[in-house]
């Protein structure tokens, strides 16, 4: 038989934690289905400098489990593994964990965005040590540094402009002749005296010390020739996918895939259905604004199982 939840939370990161503990202070003694990465991106990141309330920094995965006990003082149960599957095309909500069935009054999806990587060892080898894909999460550790944003579009430009407040000298590699990037966009890069650029060209290696990245071999995307660049810091510029793949066709979501909510709440075009966190965001991607949609998140959801606590589901 299925196992009812009158609240689930999909995913975690600091928008399921924070929907998760709100929700269990309101009593709604909420069920957690952590996923295939429990605690999201910021498990993958070294230092935090930018949350709010810590005077010093604070390593991702610390900030994470502190959020996660936090909410389990509270009541929040929490389940390993990922929903596989969902039908939210009547009530009560049904959600799969491959053939094991739970139904639930009211759905809160929090399962985040995922970088795009180029998919080289060494690209992983120095994650946290100098490859990051948030130039606003980390760009303020590269002062006074050359670094290099892998990209050809907007995001890429808007990475590259921004880390010239930081680095020395900033270049834009992508792999074309021309930039993907929209007219005023590419201006504005081509237009900053701090940018650099190395078109027809890819990223070979991502090279290292073993503690920190030193530098890129690049390659002619034309002649096959390499050539090495020092930097020392090299950001991901070419986008983020939505975690939506087992939403689509039941949620509206935008033409990327992220799920739309009518702001300033969390709601979807699904009602019962909740949306917190870099699922919905496809503009800042910053822990404290996945953690603020998280609390909105759950007491939007508190409000409408309120309202719906003696309706009967078809």
């Amino acid at each position: 038989m299925a196992k009812h939840e009158r609240l689930v939370v999909i995913g975690t990161g600091p928008a399921g934690y924070t929907a998760a503990l709100y929700a269990s202070r309101a009593n709604l003694r909420p069920v957690v289905f952590e996923g295939l990465q429990p605690g999201g991106q910021l498990t993958i990141t070294s230092d935090v400098e930018n949350y709010p309330g810590f005077e010093e920094s604070i390593l991702g995965p610390e900030l994470m489990e502190r959020m996660r006990k936090q909410a389990e003082r509270f009541g929040t149960r929490y389940e390993p593994g990922e929903i596989t599957r969902v039908d939210f095309s009547s009530r009560p909500f049904r959600l799969w964990q491959e053939d094991r069935l739970i139904t639930a009054d009211a759905v809160i999806i929090a399962t985040g965005a995922s970088a795009k990587w180029l998919g080289i060892p060494s690209e992983k080898r120095y994650q946290g040590k100098g490859v990051s894909a948030c130039a606003t999460c980390d760009g303020f550790f590269f002062r006074n540094v050359p670094v290099a944003v892998v990209g050809g579009g907007d995001t890429a430009m808007e990475e590259a402009n921004f880390l010239t407040k930081f680095a020395t000298e900033v270049t834009i590699i992508h792999r074309r002749d021309e930039l993907r990037a929209s007219k005023i966009m590419a201006e504005r890069a081509r237009k900053n005296p701090k940018i650099r650029f190395a078109l027809s060209e890819t990223v070979d290696e991502i090279l290292g010390d073993g503690t920190t990245v030193t530098g890129m071999r690049l390659r002619h995307a034309v002649s096959g020739a390499t050539r090495e660049i020092a930097v020392k810091g090299v950001f991901m510029g070419i986008g983020h996918e939505p975690n939506t793949k087992i939403f689509r066709g039941q949620l509206e979501m935008n033409e990327v895939g992220y799920i739309r909510v009518r702001s300033p709440s969390a709601a979807t075009s699904v009602p019962g259905v909740f949306a917190a966190g870099d699922v919905a965001d496809p503009s800042y991607r910053q822990a404290v604004s996945a953690a603020g949609t998280g609390c909105v998140a759950a007491i939007d959801a508190e409000r409408w199982l309120g309202e719906h606590a003696t309706e009967q589901w078809d």
